[in-house]
């Protein structure tokens, strides 16, 4: 079950990867490289299911950008990694990101994980869209094998993937079996950087990706992983040093931006994953594809189709709304945490910080009722 779990968060994972490799022309070493590396040190030092995911703020404007105006260069990636390590770091080292933490209100907090829950079943739906037979057949596989330990249910979804997608894309599969076994060379992006890359890093990605870390990546899976695992309880500062230190190796060694995500987690437990071992079971095989098949990592991920990817997206989703708590029995705290989730839909950050603002104010007109 911790094999199986330990795939459950190839929703996310993968079409960012693809996206910087594919979009941005990232080397896709650096990237798995940091990946795997985070992920078994997490699995090894939290002892339970802490995810690493790509941060998925700076993903879109990257990409989006890099379409567009190509001002996002693999450069600038790199910046935005290495200004996100030093925040991050700075933050949970004076322990100001367990202070701001302290403020955050309950309901506020209980809307932005059910919000991201309800944002991940809808983009699960996007993608299972685009070959709706695909997603019946996967998505009703999935739900008959959920909790089977004989067949755990992420092996039967991946198998039937890539079996539907060896039929559709045989390009695919011919450029994967002409891989040949390569090791790459490690290069030092930072010391190309120029103070260009470093703005574009900085103002453009880093900085606005802030709130919704704090919201998602610190206070969010602080509490999914108090709540899934109160034997194992963090502090989100201690969240904050490792998102600082982890995307600090990452620019270090040519990665990309990178948290820990509240539907990480949630899919990781959905599939099975109840210890650390599953992420350093995944974080093992993203350091293999990196030391020896980084060339071929494109044609494989090419291989699993969206729909597939979107059957695993929404049971996640639906795995973190489930387990986003209580909507409460007062109104005012039942309309903050709904109005939260419902921003949070569009933007997290942004539904943060409306439904703080709405909490001070229902709190208030409660004081005075």
């Amino acid at each position: 079950m911790e094999w199986a779990g330990a795939f459950g968060d190839l929703g996310t994972l993968i079409p960012f990867v693809v996206t910087y490799v594919g979009v941005l022309r990232m080397d896709p070493f650096g990237i798995l490289l940091g990946f795997g590396a985070c992920m078994v040190a997490c699995g090894l030092f939290f002892r339970t299911p802490f995810p690493v995911q790509p941060m998925k703020a700076i993903g879109a404007v990257a990409a989006a950008q890099a379409v567009q105006t190509a001002t996002v260069t693999p450069a600038a990636i790199h910046a935005a990694a290495l200004v996100t390590g030093l925040v991050w770091l700075v933050l949970g080292a004076t322990g100001l990101s367990q202070r701001v933490a302290r403020w955050v209100p309950a309901p506020v907090v209980t809307g932005v994980v059910l919000g991201l829950g309800l944002g991940f079943m809808l983009e699960g739906v996007k993608l299972m869209s685009t070959q709706w037979l695909v997603a019946a057949v996967g998505g009703i596989g999935t739900f008959l094998l959920m909790g089977n330990r004989r067949f755990p249910a992420m092996f039967a979804v991946l198998l039937f993937g890539l079996v539907v997608g060896a039929f559709q894309n045989p390009a695919a599969l011919h450029a994967l079996s002409q891989g040949t076994v390569t090791l790459p060379r490690l290069d030092l992006p930072l010391a190309h950087l120029t103070s260009a890359d470093l703005f574009v890093g900085a103002i453009l990605l880093a900085l606005p990706q802030v709130p919704m870390t704090l919201g998602n990546a610190i206070i969010g899976i602080t509490q999914e992983n108090n709540r899934l695992f109160p034997h194992a309880p963090l502090t989100e500062g201690k969240v904050s040093v490792s998102t600082g230190l982890m995307n600090m190796f990452s620019a270090f060694v040519g990665g990309v931006p990178m948290c820990h995500g509240a539907g990480g987690m949630a899919g990781h437990v959905a599939f099975g994953a109840r210890t650390g071992g599953a992420v350093v079971i995944l974080g093992g095989i993203l350091l293999v594809l990196a030391v020896f098949f980084s060339g071929s990592v494109q044609s494989l991920f090419g291989l699993l189709p969206s729909a597939v990817l979107g059957v695993i997206l929404f049971i996640t989703g639906s795995q973190l709304a489930v387990g986003a708590g209580a909507l409460g029995e007062d109104r005012g705290q039942r309309l903050v945490v709904l109005a939260t989730a419902a921003v949070c839909l569009w933007n997290v950050a942004i539904g943060f910080v409306v439904g703080s603002v709405l909490y001070v104010l229902v709190s208030r007109l409660h004081v005075e009722t």
